[in-house]
């Protein structure tokens, strides 16, 4: 089944999700990829994989004479491209996604090279749109042993994540690096903490003992540990190791999570290095950190390098101002020639000493989260620590909305760990109070607002531009709510 856009190469629509049929039909795609990659990329690729979801579950594939799941061979004697794999959506039409890419593929870009094998979307959290990122088999398995390589060696992963995004994919990367079958929690009508639960005790039946690796976004951990999650929490325990990225991790949640026995490992990365690189602050085997014109605080933009990055972004046209950047820097090779690609990514960081001597990478958030407040730089994951460390809070996010006496101002959307006393206007106007105890004037919130839950996108990331969407509404509106001070 070839492409309906013009791009150089055949598109391959693959759902992704939780679905189980999805994932095993995503994971079969993944697994002839990396078979063909040990091959020249004018020699026939294995047969195998998953078709294009456009026609159902497997039926397009029936149509055209192949088995559910099974691509047409690429790069063979006619000379056909190899297709260009794209994880998707379990609810989006692909009609449609066929439609955006065809508008925004560059024809020439990295995604219509050979070694290319994947076309990543991300999910825009700050931007509210999602970058194409083209990803080579190679960059991922690389991924994959290096954390194998720091967890200890292979290991039994739970999928809770969706597969369309690169912390899912990744799960079903390593399970095929193990030889083993990831366990999947469908979480198809929401993440349940009892269904993570049962699939943990299914992970670990076979091979007691054996370790079991599961990854999570922040909210899914706040969720366990959550009050009559006993269980959840209990299993989750049992695990080798629970990976947390997606988002930064309060520090409150870490230590509730320790405190419970969990050993979270924090993991930092994008769709662009094929998802997380750093752990618990340190690079993964072959990764390289550094920070780029760095201030006099040692505050700059986050540097990375190393075998797991991207081949490039997809799209034409340029990035916008602030966005990361794949780019090529001089190394020391004695003919002079470029020998190392790097990221610049739009993250903010420093460099500071470890308990062991080293430098450890202390991320401060994206660039363009900076709230700049009456001339003064404030980082919001500065706010949301402090705000989770008060009585009663489970989650904060911090955002910037126009201000006119301070340009933007600091305000805060914040979860409530269940019932508060008093309600939660009465609430509220405590947690201002005790806010402005622990922040000086520019990070302390000039407002409040209390929320069921934080709006997301993608895997687990807070959605920034919804949380400021939030501090729209009439004092009116949420005088039961927020305080205005």
């Amino acid at each position: 089944m070839s492409s309906t856009t013009s791009f150089a190469r055949p598109l391959f629509l693959l759902r992704g999700g939780t679905d189980p049929d999805d994932v095993a039909a995503l994971a079969a795609a993944l697994r002839d990829r990396i078979e063909a990659g040990s091959q020249t990329p004018g020699g026939a690729m294995a047969r195998g994989g998953a078709g294009d979801p456009a026609a159902g579950n497997g039926q397009g594939d029936r149509a055209a004479g192949r088995a559910p799941g099974q691509l047409p061979p690429g790069d063979g004697p006619s000379g056909e491209p190899r297709p260009l794999l794209v994880p998707i959506g379990p609810g989006e039409d692909p009609a449609t996604v066929r439609a955006d890419l065809a508008r925004r593929l560059a024809p020439d870009g990295p995604a219509a090279r050979p070694e290319s094998d994947l076309l990543l979307r991300t999910s825009g959290s700050s931007t509210g749109t999602g970058a194409l990122v083209a990803m080579s088999m190679a960059a991922l398995t690389a991924s994959a042993r290096a954390t194998h390589a720091r967890l200890g060696g292979p290991g039994t992963w739970v999928l809770a994540l969706p597969a369309h995004h690169v912390a899912g994919l990744q799960v079903l990367i390593r399970s095929l690096i193990a030889g083993r079958e990831p366990v999947v929690v469908n979480t198809g009508g929401g993440f349940r903490p009892d269904a993570l639960a049962d699939a943990i005790e299914r992970a670990l039946a076979p091979r007691p003992g054996a370790p079991v690796r599961v990854p999570l976004v922040p909210t899914q951990l706040v969720r366990v540990l959550a009050p009559g999650q006993e269980r959840a929490a209990g299993a989750l325990a049992r695990v080798d190791a629970v990976l947390l990225g997606g988002a930064a991790a309060d520090p409150d949640l870490l230590q509730r999570a320790r405190a419970a026995g969990v050993n979270v490992v924090t993991t930092y990365g994008m769709s662009e290095t094929g998802g997380g690189c750093v752990y618990d602050d340190l690079p993964l085997d072959g990764v390289e950190v550094r920070i780029a014109d760095p201030d006099a605080a040692g505050v700059g933009r986050i540097v990375l390098s190393g075998p797991v990055l991207a081949a490039g972004y997809a799209e034409a046209g340029a990035r916008p101002a602030g966005a990361a950047v794949f780019r090529e820097r001089a190394g020391s090779a004695p003919d002079g020639a470029v020998v190392r690609r790097e990221l610049l990514t739009s993250d903010l960081g420093r460099l500071v000493p470890g308990p062991d001597g080293g430098c450890r990478l202390a991320v401060l958030g994206r660039v363009d989260d900076i709230i700049i407040t009456g001339g003064v730089k404030v980082a919001p994951s500065e706010v949301e620590e402090v705000l989770t460390t008060l009585p009663g809070v489970a989650q904060a996010c911090a955002v910037g909305v126009p201000d006119a006496e301070w340009g933007s101002a600091v305000v805060a959307a914040v979860v409530p760990d269940g019932d508060v006393d008093g309600g939660r206007g009465a609430w509220v106007q405590r947690l201002h109070a005790a806010a402005r105890e622990r922040l000086d004037g520019a990070h302390a919130p000039k407002r409040i607002v209390a929320v069921d839950a934080l709006p997301l996108r993608g895997p687990g990331k807070v959605d920034r531009r919804a949380v400021a969407r939030l501090f729209t509404v009439t004092s009116e509106g949420a005088a039961d709510r927020d305080i205005r001070p």
